[in-house]
């Protein structure tokens, strides 16, 4: 029976004493090894290509009895380009670079679409009523984890990876120098828009309620809640906080490039009441070293999981007594931060939360609220009337 190890880095199909093979990485070249006995000898030949799904394959064939032994030889004819092998590439190559959160994204959203356009489909096939078909199905939730309909921006964001996906198989080669697909057949195709997208902004009253009962939900939460809108970053980047980030010195915090979506490291100075929370943190757990900030509760060597900051916002919306409203979470208090520091220079606002451009704050995170609004036109006001003197 085949398996696979967990780190993917080696594959063994057949038995032991009688047919057993494994397929392995060169460290030093990258290409697949097969590694079989013959007459009680270990034998090894490289398979001539990086191929991890094509491996695999070779590995079952060679087993069964389906193929003789590798020549050493790179075979003539290459095997035709599925979606499946076209993922797996790039899942080997390219997903291990993101950040954590991002790469268990990618694995998801290969799952999908491989579900949804098939295993051995051909990805140059691949047209506009593929793309038109997978909008409506996805949209209407027969197709994606939770079974639910979802939004434009949802939907967006699946079709922009399949896209990079494209457009990098459209500029990387084999090891015979031909290019995986010779064009993105996708191109040019329009991803559907969010008309009205729900963007909250956190207000001061329910940031206040949610800090009076942070501690009754968990102290974690509480260290979670104030980091988050006292520094504006997101969730992910605040629950993967190590000690070694933390400089109480300096009054500073580093942001890791491996737990920020933008993938931008940067260090930030941070609050009195930041500093304050931090402190609280380290009084609750080790604080040394290299531990987390936010350790799990069954384990105080890991960092708190990604689920766990959802369930603390929810109960503590509950015991806060605030009315469920959607789009209301971790990541309005990112946009809060971004409105309150609307009269910073865009510059300053972008290093502090980490935003890599300009434009994303502007369309994205900013709202102007009443009384912003009313501060201007009084000012304008003061200016014609000044003039008229």
């Amino acid at each position: 029976m085949a398996r696979t190890r967990r780190s993917r880095r080696s594959y063994g199909a057949g038995e032991w004493g009688r047919n057993r093979v494994r397929v392995f990485p060169d460290a030093k070249t990258g290409l697949y090894q097969i590694e079989w006995r013959e007459n009680g000898r270990r034998r090894t030949r490289s398979l001539k290509h990086r191929d991890w799904a094509r491996a695999k394959r070779q590995a079952d064939q060679f087993a069964a009895g389906f193929i003789d032994a590798p020549s050493g030889k790179a075979e003539a004819e290459p095997e035709p380009l599925t979606l499946e092998r076209l993922f797996d590439i790039y899942g080997e190559e390219v997903t291990p670079t993101k950040a954590e959160d991002t790469q268990q994204g990618d694995r998801t959203t290969i799952a999908m679409f491989l579900q949804f356009f098939g295993r051995d489909r051909d990805p140059s096939t691949l047209s506009q009523r593929d793309w038109d078909r997978f909008i409506r199905e996805r949209r209407a939730g027969r197709i994606g984890i939770s079974g639910r309909p979802v939004s434009n921006r949802t939907i967006a964001c699946d079709l922009t990876f399949l896209m990079a996906v494209l457009n990098w198989a459209s500029r990387s080669r084999d090891e015979e120098g031909r290019l995986l697909i010779d064009s993105n057949p996708l191109k040019g195709l329009r991803k559907p828009v969010e008309k009205n997208p729900t963007r909250v902004v956190l207000t001061e009253h329910e940031y206040e309620e949610l800090l009076k009962v942070s501690r009754e939900v968990d102290w974690r939460f509480h260290v979670a809640l104030v980091l988050a809108h006292e520094t504006g970053h997101r969730i992910g980047a605040i629950r993967q906080l190590r000690w070694s980030d933390v400089d109480f010195e300096s009054e500073a915090v580093r942001w890791r490039a491996k737990h920020e979506k933008t993938g931008y490291e940067h260090t930030t100075p941070v609050t009195d009441e930041a500093l304050a929370a931090l402190a609280e943190a380290r009084a609750m757990g080790a604080g040394t070293g290299d531990g987390p900030v936010l350790p799990a509760p069954t384990d105080a060597a890991r960092c708190v999981g990604r689920s766990l900051p959802s369930f603390w916002w929810q109960r503590a919306q509950t015991l806060a007594g605030l009315e469920p409203k959607r789009g209301r979470g971790w990541h309005s208090l990112r946009r809060k931060f971004a409105s309150d520091l609307m009269d910073q220079p865009l510059k300053v606002l972008c290093e502090l939360g980490g935003w890599k451009t300009a434009k994303t704050v502007l369309q994205c995170y900013q709202r102007a609220d009443e009384g912003q609004l009313r501060k201007a036109l009084d000012a304008r006001r003061r200016l014609r009337d000044g003039k008229s003197k």
